[in-house]
């Protein structure tokens, strides 16, 4: 019987058809037009879903290139707004941060498993691996969350406050993973289990997370997942389906 406590060896993130879907210079290509035009379609006022919905009919994108496109552009007026509220490493030093764990994390274990990661127009660090409810701890959560801590104390941050979604499984481990891990650490840290934490995050300054509603609505954010894959793992082969736009 499989040891609960033992956390499985899993490359988070990889699913075997990606290799068809992203991987050929064909694929590639036909997603950069798809994105091109829900770029320009998005810009006129259509929503994202439905933007997104003609265009990968007419592209007959899969499911996982449809969410890459979705995840992967975003409005010049959102970018824009987003780009004037990202903080800098001295903006940040003494300060609180408010972490949206899963997000943070699991973009991590997905980078030390070595899957996709997709390089976004408004310069954040996005996956398409899908919470949907479940998540386990890994091989690859002590990596990410080590990185996290020895990054924030590089920055000279005075606290760190995570928000866990309450609803997934397993959120209770990673909570106690992270104040493990924490311990001993130069700043304070909190990590909280809530039932909305997109709503709790959204009403802050000082917030880590890649999620785009989240993004357009706090007062302020830090990219912190950019900055651990730059200075932990280097340069990382993220799948960039943006032109330049302009």
């Amino acid at each position: 019987m499989e040891n609960n406590n033992t956390p499985k060896q899993v490359k988070r993130g990889f699913v075997p058809t990606d290799a068809r879907d992203f991987g050929t210079p064909e694929n590639l290509e036909k997603l950069r037009k798809s994105a091109e035009d829900v770029y320009f379609l998005v810009n006129r006022g259509y929503s994202m879903k439905n933007a997104v919905n003609f265009v990968g009919n007419h592209y007959l994108l899969s499911e996982r290139q449809r969410t890459a496109v979705a995840r992967s552009v975003s409005p010049e007026e959102s970018i824009r707004i987003r780009m004037e509220k990202e903080l800098s490493d001295s903006d940040i030093s003494g300060k609180t941060l408010y972490i949206d764990g899963f997000n943070a994390v699991i973009t991590l274990e997905i980078a030390y498993s070595d899957s996709m990661l997709f390089k976004c127009m408004d310069g954040t660090i996005r996956d398409i691996a899908g919470l949907r409810g479940t998540y386990r701890l890994i091989d690859k959560t002590d990596m990410a969350v080590n990185a996290i801590a020895e990054t924030l104390t590089n920055l000279n941050i005075g606290k760190a406050v995570f928000y866990l979604d309450a609803p997934v499984s397993n959120s209770g481990r990673l909570k106690q993973k992270i104040l493990e891990i924490m311990q001993g650490r130069p700043f304070e840290t909190e990590v909280y289990t809530e039932n909305s934490v997109d709503s709790i995050l959204e009403s802050k300054s000082f917030v880590v997370t890649a999620d785009a509603v989240i993004l357009d609505k706090c007062g302020s954010w830090y990219n912190l997942t950019d900055r651990i894959i730059k200075n932990h793992i280097g340069n990382y082969k993220y799948i960039d389906i943006m032109r330049n736009p302009h």
